[in-house]
C-alpha cells in the first residue's frame, strides 16, 4: 500500500545547472527506497548538459527571476514541512524556499551556498536545520556565504563538510567531475541527516 501524502516527509531535490542528469534520479530512488516522498523538479525544460559553460548559458536565458518563479511553483501543491536540497545552482532553489517559505524541516546545499543578505537578511527559520556540503578548494563556492549560514543558524542547527580538492559536481556520476568515493560520503551525510528531521 502506497504511502499518502500526510504521513510522509517530503524532499524537494533540485538540479544543478547541468540540467535534471541521470545521478539526480539516482539520489531519487535511494530516498524513495528509505521512505521519502521525492520531487525532481525539472527547472530548464527537459534540457540537460555536459558542460558548465552551456548550463549557464541557459540558466541565464532563462534568467533568475524565471527560475526563482518554477522552483517556487514546483513547490505549491506541497506541504509546508519539506526538506529542500538542490546540487550547485538548484542549491539557490533549495535555500531560497527554506528561507522564505514558511514551514521547512531540513535544508541540504550541495556545491553552492548563497550569502543570507541575497534574500535580505531574514531571520533563521525557527527549527531548520540545515548541511553544506563542497570541495574544499571549489572555485564556485563562496565561503563568506557560508560563513553568514553559520553565524545566523543557532548551533546545533548548521554543519558544513568540505571534501579534498576542487571538484565542483562531483558526486555526478556522468561528470568529468565525479569522485566515487567523495559522492559516497557525502550521500551517507545527507541520507542519515534527512532521517533526523
Amino acid at each position: 500500500m502506497s504511502k499518502t501524502t500526510t504521513s510522509s516527509t517530503h524532499i524537494v531535490l533540485f538540479h544543478s545547472g547541468l540540467g535534471l542528469r541521470p545521478h539526480v534520479g539516482v539520489w531519487r530512488t535511494a530516498l524513495q527506497a528509505e521512505g521519502f516522498e521525492v520531487h525532481t523538479p525539472d527547472l530548464y525544460d527537459g534540457e540537460v548538459f555536459d558542460d558548465l559553460e552551456r548550463g549557464v548559458a541557459k540558466r541565464d536565458a532563462i534568467g533568475i527571476p524565471e527560475l526563482s518563479r518554477r522552483a517556487s511553483a514546483a513547490v505549491e501543491h506541497l506541504p509546508s514541512d519539506v526538506i529542500y536540497a538542490g546540487f550547485s545552482l538548484g542549491a539557490a532553489s533549495a535555500q531560497a524556499l527554506a528561507l522564505m517559505r514558511p514551514g521547512a524541516r531540513g535544508l541540504v546545499l550541495m556545491h553552492a551556498a548563497l550569502p543570507l543578505a541575497a534574500f535580505g537578511s531574514p531571520p533563521w527559520p525557527k527549527g531548520l536545520r540545515a548541511q553544506f556540503h563542497a570541495s574544499i578548494e571549489d572555485p564556485w563556492v563562496d565561503a563568506a556565504a557560508v560563513d553568514s549560514i553559520s553565524e545566523a543558524a543557532p548551533d546545533g542547527a548548521f554543519e558544513a563538510f568540505r571534501y579534498d580538492g576542487s571538484a565542483h559536481l562531483f558526486a555526478d556520476s556522468d561528470s568529468s567531475e565525479f569522485n566515487a568515493t567523495h559522492a559516497r560520503t557525502m550521500s551517507e551525510r545527507v541520507r542519515a541527516f534527512v532521517h533526523t528531521l
